[in-house]
């Protein structure tokens, strides 16, 4: 564990981080039943990749984390995190033969990462919003200003098309979303008794319930979106996965969005997110 107010140096530091969200990436890929997702159970709604694709994603974007956590630490600008999360995508995408795999988790964790790393160096809690809060003071206008880097992808068409409320938007205002849904989601699972699977699960099924999704938006529209929201607000208000036969209602719902074409891709991205935020202040005290 590391102390809260010691004087640490940027290499240990940033390699702390960088592990965190690899861990936390992997056991987002690891965990099933996801509804419409990528898992080890099978590719979900997705054709084009499976778990093994995720894996070689991972592979590539493995240094990725520590070297914007250090450049974090350095209180790098806007401009230096960009040009390090278009390379580290440009990496992912060689990997996976032009596959988006992490993109969002590139952009959402990258700057969480980097305001780990500004933070940690300087001795400051993690608490609450404080990440975000970070991310919002220092690189939020820019962030806003800045043209996206994939404006044709699906969740920027999404945007676009309906309105919705894209990851830049949430990162600009500090990860609202993070903060107060995904993190308190998993806290109180963990809180009431839930092993690391069933409160991940729990937290993904909160996510599904509430976050306005640019990737079910992309793939079924505002009638795709519906769907899920109300089927996990269904899962959830039965119990969740504090009920007995949660798993089979979890893999109901799988079936029906795989045949449906659906998959939370934007709630997956916010899930890994938590496990990163949360496995950081476990370790920062």
């Amino acid at each position: 564990m590391i102390r809260q107010g010691a004087a640490l140096s940027a290499g240990p530091l940033a390699a702390t981080v960088g592990r965190t969200a690899v861990r936390a990436l992997y056991a987002e890929l690891a965990l099933h039943p996801k509804p419409g997702l990528v898992s080890p159970l099978d590719s979900g709604s997705h054709d084009d990749m499976d778990m093994g694709t995720f894996l070689r994603s991972l592979f590539a974007l493995r240094g990725y984390f520590r070297t914007i956590a250090a450049a974090g630490t350095e209180g790098a600008g806007f401009a230096t995190l960009r040009d390090l999360g278009i390379a580290a995508e440009r990496r992912m995408l060689a990997a996976t033969g032009g596959i988006n795999t992490h993109r969002g988790a590139v952009f959402g964790i990258g700057f969480l990462a980097a305001a780990a790393g500004w933070r940690m160096r300087r001795g400051l809690t993690l608490r609450d919003d404080a990440l975000g809060a970070t991310v919002a003071d220092l690189w939020g206008a820019e962030i806003l200003a800045a043209a996206p880097r994939a404006p044709d992808s699906h969740g920027a068409l999404a945007v676009r098309r309906h309105g919705a409320r894209g990851a830049r938007q949430e990162a600009a205002a500090g990860f609202p979303t993070l903060f107060t849904i995904a993190l308190p989601a998993l806290e109180r699972a963990l809180a009431e008794g839930a092993d690391a699977e069933r409160a991940l699960v729990q937290t993904l099924f909160t996510l599904m319930a509430e976050l306005e999704d640019t990737n079910l938006l992309h793939r079924g529209g505002p009638a795709g979106l519906a769907f899920v929201r109300g089927e996990a607000r269904r899962f959830l208000d039965r119990g969740g996965v504090f009920r007995t036969r949660w798993r089979a209602q979890a893999l109901t719902l799988h079936r029906a969005c795989v045949a449906r074409r659906l998959s939370p891709g934007g709630s997956a991205d916010m899930l890994a997110a938590a496990h990163f935020v949360h496995a950081l202040r476990e370790g920062w005290s």
